[in-house]
């Protein structure tokens, strides 16, 4: 058996009164790559300063093998700012030559002054400075936080060749399932542990609140409706249901067909219909140049409402300036940007600048008085539409001030989709959300009826809510692809070295063709049939559900209350396998097409 070099026993811990966490045994070998999830205010953060020394606990122990490294990178650095990059990166003990190569694989020049940094370059020296020191554990909060995509897939290679070991939080799903080997869930003051990496988190998780729920109905029924809000409400939004699927499928089907029309054409027809009726924004052949710095290159697109389109690249290509020239906030230097009619634009502040700390969260939703709110032209009550976003009453009353940075994102994503409006931005919304609350923005956007414009580094989010992917790749190159991330890096051709002064041509480039994967006659059949037998297993899961929400149904049939309970799980795996085999066959017959 490997022998722990880290390693906590039977750890306490309290804030305020209240127990953070109580009883915690956990240990770490060299080579364990271990992901720490939780909500936001579970106490991930504190847990990871208890295990790099920085707090004491109140009971148990902590122990470390002696001559033991450990480099911890908070999620909030103070760095100094009278220092070159170099020299801070260096402070610790780092080699030079080690120093200047971590630097330059995460773009930050060493001769750099500190006070000169934005912000996001002031976490990627802090990164820098964890990584150029050999250690024997890396302990990581949010490494990812405003890093660009080329970035996080490099510290995903750096970190699954890193021979020490791991622990990482981090919002970001994919980064989490390419690098962790084991998984530490931190809920309500325990830690659940599983030898498996991240991508076996969701099937894992809600295995274990089935089985608490299935105790709690033992106990008492009426217990389950607590649970049922804290966690049932959120976890359930994990599985999208067949529906919401194929209207993903549906509107990336006619994204693709509209991109295909436009290969060759010099100009786009007009929709029928008109502006007013179907189009959003119609780009022809614009471009943009800061000085001698090229942005955009003669780039083409028609955006059609109710499509959902990703913007990705490195920080500095031009994003958010794409992002102005797509909704008229900025004139190209070249080339023809047309706004559709009746565009209502609702714009999401990652800066929260919309806050005022001095207020409630109800004051922030009706700053009029009263207790209805808008959303989407339709009144709700305040608290009701507040829960959605996982507020619970005391802290509807409170003020925005005592919010975490976390929270007061679910806040403005709560006051941005209650405005009425049909064009939706979200520059980098998922900044600082937990995975429960970016699951239910998934859920909220996948239902939002509007056009949407969305610029994220998270490849997840892109991949379960995109129509299709503008990439902006820098010396003015960009180029749009049909669907999520993934499928981003599917059609992509080849990057080829390339010089600034060599002519780049910009037209939608042709991939090889593949050979077409048609389906069998029997698959053709299985994905006719699905969605009646989903529809089915839904009307049954939903039945059942009913009956056992009922607080009396227990006291009266005890017996037919725990054989429901067991029919319920089947009837939910049934029906995870049923739509999983769906989207399976949907994916191989929209190969088949194109």
């Amino acid at each position: 058996m490997t022998t722990p070099i880290l390693s906590l026993r039977d750890v306490s811990l309290t804030f305020g009164g209240k127990p953070l966490f109580e009883g915690i045994s956990l240990s770490l070998c060299i080579g364990d790559k271990v992901c720490l999830v939780g909500r936001n205010g579970s106490g991930k953060s504190t847990l990871l300063k208890c295990l790099s020394g920085l707090f004491d606990v109140d009971k148990g122990e902590r122990f470390a093998q002696p001559g033991t490294v450990i480099k911890y990178l908070a999620q909030d650095v103070v760095l100094p700012l009278n220092k070159t990059v170099l020299e801070f990166v260096m402070e610790p003990g780092a080699e030079q030559f080690m120093a200047e190569s971590i630097l330059g694989k995460l773009g930050v020049p060493g001769d750099r002054l500190m006070d000169g940094l934005s912000g996001g370059e002031r976490r990627r020296v802090a990164l820098a400075q964890v990584l150029a020191v050999d250690s024997d554990i890396l302990i990581l909060d949010e490494p990812t936080n405003h890093l660009d995509l080329p970035t996080i897939e490099w510290l995903e290679d750096y970190l699954s060749q890193y021979r020490g070991a791991l622990i990482v939080i981090s919002h970001d799903r994919t980064f989490l399932e390419n690098v962790s080997t084991s998984t530490w869930w931190l809920d309500r003051g325990r830690v659940h542990q599983q030898a498996k990496g991240f991508k076996d988190y969701d099937t894992w998780s809600e295995q274990i609140l089935d089985d608490e729920e299935r105790q709690f109905e033992r106990l008492n029924a009426r217990l389950r409706l607590e649970n049922e809000w804290l966690h049932r409400g959120v976890t359930a939004r994990r599985k999208r249901n067949q529906g919401r699927l194929r209207r993903l499928h549906t509107l990336r089907g006619e994204k693709r067909e509209s991109l295909s029309n436009q290969v060759g054409k010099v100009k786009l027809e007009t929709v029928e219909g008109g502006f007013g009726s179907k189009m959003v924004c119609e780009v022809h052949n614009i471009t943009k140049s800061f000085g001698d710095r090229p942005i955009i290159k003669s780039f083409t697109t028609r955006i059609i409402k109710g499509e959902r389109i990703g913007i990705i690249g490195p920080n500095g290509a031009g994003k958010t300036t794409l992002l102005k020239l797509l909704v008229g906030k900025l004139e190209p230097d070249s080339g023809t940007v047309k706004i559709g009619r009746n565009i209502q634009l609702i714009y999401f502040d990652q800066m929260r600048e919309t806050l005022r700390q001095d207020d409630t969260l109800w004051q922030t939703l009706c700053p009029d008085g009263g207790d209805q709110v808008m959303v989407q032209g339709k009144p709700r009550h305040v608290v009701s539409y507040l829960k959605d976003f996982l507020f619970n009453e005391k802290q509807i009353r409170g003020q925005v001030s005592i919010l975490s940075g976390g929270e007061k994102n679910r806040l403005v994503l709560a006051k941005s989709l209650a405005q009425t409006g049909n064009l939706l931005v979200l520059d980098e919304p998922t900044n600082d959300l937990d995975m429960d609350t970016l699951d239910l923005l998934i859920d909220l956007l996948s239902d939002y009826e509007g056009t949407f414009l969305l610029v994220s580094h998270d490849r997840d989010f892109l991949d379960k809510l995109t129509t299709s992917i503008i990439a902006v790749e820098g010396n003015g190159i960009v180029n749009e692809y049909v669907g999520g991330y993934a499928d981003y890096l599917r059609q992509r051709p080849n990057p080829v070295e390339d010089t600034p002064k060599k002519q780049i041509s910009t037209a939608p480039k042709q991939t090889v063709p593949q050979p077409k994967t048609r389906l069998s006659y029997n698959q053709k059949r299985e994905l006719e049939q699905l969605p009646a037998v989903i529809d089915k297993l839904s009307k049954e899961v939903n039945v059942i559900e009913t009956k056992l929400a009922d607080p009396s149904f227990y006291e009266k049939h005890p017996q037919d209350f725990l054989k429901l309970t067991s029919d319920l799980e089947t009837k939910r795996q049934q029906l995870d396998r049923a739509e999983m085999r769906w989207l399976e066959l949907e994916e191989l017959q929209d190969e088949s097409r194109t």
